[in-house]
């Protein structure tokens, strides 16, 4: 990992079967982030298991039974350098079981790379992933026209998908403008490290160029400080340590610091990263911190760490628009599932659905409908049963977003548009 470069978080989405893992792996590979030599033995095992052409996905599916199905189950997590940045990347699943994971995935990312295979087209999950990686707020996407080794290079088929992705964005409100398309083969390696003999009517910029000119993020460093608790220790010789990652903001050892919802509050003593004691920590920093005055039991996991004197947001209510990926009936006011806010896990009410909006067009398309169902986007009033640390995507975009889940699966996922405080 090159702490002098840039970091971008990746996420790599798409529907499932369009090579998403491949190109993962082709990526890490063609980056030197994989030696040649376990390309190699991942090529036996796959050739044995009758996958041929796997070799690729083999690298991120580490999971024994993403193999045997050649699914992508879970997220996982490889880096790799460019010239420009250290890329994390984070491989989402296209199944639509995995839906949930996805979501997580393309929550932490950056920028997005879209997989669509030529010999396929649009799929609906590509719709889905790219509906999706709208509302979680990933503003550029480069678009890999995969698997052009089937269709023979053919240009006239790279046009007829890249017309199709480019009606998906206008129906999802995406700017084709931020967008940037790219016929490659994951499979074969053509334009992902260098430029294709096979596409020599394509003059735009290889993949990794592509990746190289993405802007680079800025770490939201001036927001104030939020750091959502993962968990609490004990530890001997310091006392209570809250764990959890620096989401905005910077905490600095001197700091007078505000847990809410639990209301506990005190000095931080010291901070801890990587088993090293540091005087301060910014966005991305995984810390251990340890606040005067704060006993294990005073704080929990799902609060969230702000400056005294401008604490998290405890909300009452909250408005949010939301996206109903999958619900088996219809979801009408007084459903209560599970919202998944950084790492609150809280049950909420939909209190009432204030609109119901065209997911194509942005446009309100009726106000206060009975019901939302799967497919519907809509903006609606939520309370927390509990009280819940969440704040506007407006104002704090990186604590402004969740899921919601219920039956074990991931049904919708939104973002807040403002909070009102209890």
């Amino acid at each position: 990992m090159s702490e002098d470069k840039p970091h971008q978080n990746l996420a790599i989405i798409g529907h499932v079967d369009h090579g998403k893992s491949t190109l993962v792996g082709r990526l890490l590979y063609e980056t030197g982030s994989v030696p040649e030599h376990v390309i190699e033995q991942h090529k036996e095992e796959a050739e044995q298991k009758g996958k041929g052409g796997f070799e690729f996905a083999y690298v991120m599916d580490n999971l024994a039974e993403e193999r045997e199905r050649g699914v992508t189950i879970d997220i996982a997590h490889q880096e790799f350098d460019t010239d420009d940045y250290y890329f994390t990347i984070v491989d989402c699943p296209g199944h639509r079981d995995f839906v949930k994971n996805m979501i997580t995935g393309a929550s932490q990312a950056d920028n997005a790379v879209l997989v669509v295979a030529a010999d396929d087209g649009v799929a609906p999950q590509t719709q889905e992933h790219v509906f999706l990686a709208r509302t979680l707020g990933i503003n550029e996407l480069i678009v890999g026209v995969n698997k052009m080794d089937l269709v023979d290079y053919n240009e006239s088929d790279y046009n007829q998908v890249v017309s199709e992705v480019e009606d998906l964005f206008q129906q999802v409100q995406f700017n084709t403008e931020d967008a940037s398309f790219i016929p490659i083969s994951a499979f074969e390696g053509d334009n992902i490290a260098e430029e294709s003999e096979n596409t020599d009517w394509y003059d735009g910029e290889i993949l990794l160029d592509a990746l190289n000119s993405l802007e680079e993020p800025e770490p939201p460093t001036d927001a104030p400080l939020r750091l959502p608790i993962q968990d609490v220790y004990t530890i001997d010789g310091i006392g209570t340590v809250p764990v959890g990652r620096v989401e905005t903001g910077m905490l600095n050892v001197g700091n007078n610091v505000s847990f809410q919802p639990s209301d506990e509050g005190g000095e931080v003593k010291t901070i801890e990263m990587h088993h090293e004691e540091v005087p301060e920590a910014g966005p991305g920093d995984n810390v251990g911190f340890n606040v005067r005055g704060i006993g294990k039991d005073d704080i929990r996991r799902g609060d969230v760490c702000g400056p005294a004197d401008d604490p998290p947001s405890v909300a009452e209510t909250f408005q949010a628009q939301v996206i109903v990926m999958q619900h088996p009936s219809v979801i009408t006011a007084g459903y209560t599932p599970v919202f998944h806010a950084h790492t609150a896990q809280v049950a909420c009410t939909i209190e009432s659905i204030d609109k119901k909006m065209d997911p194509s067009s942005g446009e309100v398309a009726e106000e206060n409908p009975d019901f939302i169902q799967s497919g519907d986007a809509a903006i609606v009033t939520v309370r927390p049963q509990k009280p819940l640390s969440i704040e506007s995507s407006q104002e704090i975009p990186e604590l402004g977003s969740f899921a919601i889940r219920d039956m074990g699966q991931t049904i919708a996922a939104g973002k807040v548009l403002s909070v009102n405080e209890s």
